[in-house]
């Protein structure tokens, strides 16, 4: 059974994850601006300086891919750190491919929020 902290930071990351694949991938200010609601100041304080780019922080790629699926879960600090597995999917006619990245999520307040991600 999965623990309460990742069953609730895998929400966020859903959603997240959810809204940014359905919609423009590009790294922007005014993306970034949409998806702050699930991000810690942090992660936006680090954000808003860099210059905008093809190149995806939420995916780690300027080949954006077709599809997501969010995998395991492993809490670093009870009730207030998880660390969540992202699976990414290429699928077309000529490729197939799976790549996956990291996405710690910290418990400010009452809400779980993506405060770094990263591909291993």
């Amino acid at each position: 059974m999965e623990s309460k902290e990742c069953t609730e930071a895998r929400n966020t990351v859903k959603e997240l994850y959810s809204y940014h694949f359905g919609n423009d991938m590009k790294f922007t200010k005014e993306n970034l601006k949409q998806r702050e609601k699930y991000l810690s100041e942090e992660l936006k304080q680090e954000l808003e300086k860099k210059t905008e780019s093809a190149t995806d922080y939420f995916t780690a790629t300027d080949d954006y891919p077709k599809a997501f699926r969010i995998g395991n879960c492993n809490v670093v600090e009870m009730d207030k750190k998880v660390n969540m597995q992202v699976l990414l999917f290429w699928k077309t006619d000529t490729r197939s491919e799976q790549k996956e990245i990291y996405v710690e999520v910290i418990k400010d307040k009452d809400k779980w929020l993506i405060n770094k991600t990263e591909s291993k």
